[in-house]
């Protein structure tokens, strides 16, 4: 093993996973004495990310927030920069906002909005938070947003938070690459990531201010798990893998059929028809697996994040858990991949 996987960690923690917001800031202290650069944690119908998110931001020194990824039907365009903007003073200006075009279930089914044009809502979302970080004023004259503006109580700080976008599709990722900071996609393979980012340069080469990919944080999720059981390791990220191409809406398993797995994909999905979460798992090879997720011994997954992270392009590695780890699992997968074992 090396010392030092090649880019930055991020450790993703599920909220669902903690019984108090107190809980997700000592899993960030822990997180920052592993020597992970950053913690990210999504939101979906549960809790409200703020909360402990500012609490990590207390309870840590140096170690970066961010958020993936926020709805843009969620929230106004006003709030989400006020979020952002609380986030950063909270953290000392640690603080990345992620923001995605979310999912028809989360938008329909929760936030009670119409699932209407996501690309242009996600951009004219984040050209709007951009202008309260650079003008205080969220004025706006767009296809879907028209705001006169007020103007933010406070000063806006000379280095706003940087904003990530989370994407899959090839004009969803251009998009990601001419108005983001950065890049948190999931659920791709190496090759596949590969294509993704010529996808991510082109946008860049679009923004208003020509960028490069060296201009963009490249962070994207992994979601696995390392144990000494070799098995239990692979039948639980084997199953977290194809619930998520199946059962998660159309995107993820969407993206992974274009990636070369279209068949794989199809016979899990079948499966899911019939709610048969074995017979789900039974159709992802291990092949497939291999592609997707850092499933098996300590020295296998560390080896697996080292790869990936060699990826060209590749800033940051986003490490989460599979469904079902025990906490010894959770803190040997956190120790694999840093090198603490």
């Amino acid at each position: 093993m090396t010392e030092h996987v090649d880019a930055e960690l991020d450790l993703l923690i599920g909220l669902n996973d903690y019984e108090r917001p107190q809980d997700v800031a000592d899993r960030a202290v822990q997180a920052e004495e592993l020597g992970f650069d950053r913690i990210t944690t999504g939101e979906t119908t549960g809790w409200n990310i703020v909360p402990p998110l500012t609490l990590a931001a207390d309870r840590t020194d140096v170690l970066g927030l961010s958020n993936d990824v926020v709805s843009p039907y969620g929230r106004s365009p006003a709030m989400l920069a006020q979020t952002a903007l609380t986030l950063h003073d909270a953290s000392d200006g640690r603080f990345r906002l992620g923001i995605g075009p979310s999912s028809p279930a989360i938008t329909e089914r929760w936030h009670g909005a119409e699932f209407d044009r996501p690309l242009r809502r996600t951009r004219e979302t984040i050209e709007i938070i951009r202008n309260v970080f650079e003008t205080g004023s969220p004025a706006y004259e767009g296809d879907i947003f028209d705001i006169p503006g007020l103007d933010y109580e406070r000063d806006v700080p000379d280095t706003p938070p940087a904003i990530d976008v989370a994407t899959l599709g090839p004009k969803a990722t251009e998009m990601a690459g001419r108005f983001g900071d950065g890049w948190a996609p999931q659920l791709f393979t190496a090759d596949g990531l590969r294509d993704r980012l010529e996808d991510l340069q082109r946008g860049a080469e679009l923004a208003d201010t020509s960028k490069s990919l060296d201009d963009l944080r490249v962070a994207p999720i992994v979601r696995g798990v390392a144990s000494e059981d070799r098995e239990r390791a692979r039948d639980l990220a084997r199953s977290t893998t194809a619930f998520m191409l199946g059962a998660y809406g159309p995107y993820y398993g969407d993206s992974v059929a274009e990636q070369g797995y279209e068949d794989v994909v199809s016979e899990i999905r079948a499966a899911w028809e019939d709610r048969d979460t074995d017979a789900m798992a039974a159709a992802l090879p291990d092949d497939v697996l291999d592609d997707l997720a850092p499933a098996g011994t300590p020295a296998e997954v560390r080896e697996w994040v080292e790869a990936y992270a060699a990826i060209d392009g590749v800033d940051a590695v986003r490490v989460g858990f599979v469904r079902g780890v025990s906490e010894e699992e959770k803190v040997t997968t956190m120790e694999s991949v840093t090198g603490a074992l």
